[in-house]
C-alpha cells in the first residue's frame, strides 16, 4: 500500500469513527456536534486534490492527456474543498446558518465542469474512443445518458425536490436550482460511459483507478440525491448520514486520484 493510500485511509477511519461517535452518543447535538464533522468533509477532498496534482505532475501535467485528466479531475476536488471551507466559515467564524445559495455553493458548483473536463480528458486517454467504432459502443453512447437524465428526472426533481423547481425566484437560486441536477446527470453519464467503454482498454492498476473514480461519482449522484431529499423535507442537519456519505464520496474519489500514480504502474508492469 502506498503511503498517499494510506494517509487517505487514517483520515478517512477518523472521519468514520468520529461519525460514529456522534451518532450514537447520547449527547450528541445535532446543531452543534455534528458542525465539526464537516471539517473533514473539507480535510480529504483537500488532501485528495494535493495528491493528485503529484501525481499530476508525474505523469507532464498537460503535456499528456492523462496528467491533463488528474489535473483536471483535482481541480475540481480542491474547489470542492473550497466550497467546504467557506461553509466551514459560516457555521464556526460567523456563526450562521448556511444561506442557500451562497459563496460555498459556487465552490462546489465549479467542481462540476471541472471534472467533466477531466473525465473527457481520461476518456481519450484510456482510449474509450475506439469502442465508439462498434456497435456496442455506440448503443452505451446513447443509451447511458439517456438512462441517466431519465432515472435523474424522478430522482433529483420528482423525489429529492418533490417535483418543484421555483421557477418565480429567478437569478442565483434558480440557476442553482437547475445547475446541480443538470451537473450531476452530466457527470454520471460520462463516468459510466468511461467505465463502460474503456473496459477492454485498461489494464492492472489503472481500471482499479477509473473502478474507484466511477464509483464516487455514483457515490456523489446518490449523495446530492439524499442532500436535496433531506433538506426538501427539513430532516437535514449538521452530522447527517449524508454529510457521511460526502465524506465516502470524497474519499472514494481521493482514492481513485491516488491510484493514478506512474510509479504504482513501474512497480507493476
Amino acid at each position: 500500500m502506498s503511503k498517499k493510500n494510506l494517509i487517505l485511509i487514517i483520515i478517512y477511519i477518523a472521519t468514520a469513527l468520529f461519525w460514529l461517535f456522534l451518532t450514537f452518543n447520547s449527547r450528541h447535538s445535532e446543531s452543534e456536534a455534528g458542525y465539526y464533522l464537516q471539517i473533514f468533509l473539507f480535510i480529504i477532498p483537500f488532501v485528495g486534490s494535493v495528491i493528485g496534482f503529484s501525481n499530476a505532475r508525474l505523469w507532464g501535467g498537460f503535456r499528456s492527456s492523462v496528467g491533463r485528466a488528474i489535473t483536471f479531475l483535482s481541480l475540481g476536488t480542491l474547489t470542492w474543498s473550497i466550497g467546504m471551507l467557506i461553509w466551514n466559515y459560516y457555521i464556526f467564524l460567523a456563526q450562521v446558518e448556511v444561506p442557500y445559495p451562497s459563496l460555498a455553493d459556487l465552490g462546489f458548483i465549479l467542481s462540476w465542469p471541472l471534472w467533466t473536463i477531466g473525465f473527457i480528458q481520461l476518456f481519450k486517454a484510456t482510449g474509450a474512443k475506439f469502442a465508439l467504432r462498434e456497435s456496442k459502443g455506440k448503443i452505451l453512447f446513447v443509451g447511458i445518458p439517456l438512462m441517466v437524465t431519465l432515472a435523474s428526472y424522478y430522482l433529483l426533481i420528482v423525489v429529492g425536490r418533490g417535483g418543484v423547481i421555483e421557477w418565480s425566484s429567478g437569478g442565483l437560486k434558480l440557476f442553482f436550482d437547475l445547475f446541480y441536477p443538470i451537473g450531476d446527470v452530466v457527470i454520471l453519464a460520462i463516468a459510466l460511459m468511461l467505465f463502460s467503454l474503456s473496459y477492454n482498454f485498461l489494464g492492472g492498476h489503472y481500471r482499479k483507478a477509473v473502478w474507484f473514480l466511477t464509483a464516487a461519482f455514483v457515490a456523489n449522484y446518490f449523495s446530492d440525491f439524499l442532500f436535496s431529499y433531506t433538506t426538501t423535507q427539513e430532516t437535514y442537519f449538521n452530522g447527517h448520514f449524508v454529510d457521511f456519505l460526502f465524506a465516502t464520496t470524497m474519499f472514494i474519489l481521493s482514492l481513485g486520484l491516488s491510484m493514478l500514480d506512474t510509479q504504482l504502474l513501474s512497480k507493476e508492469t
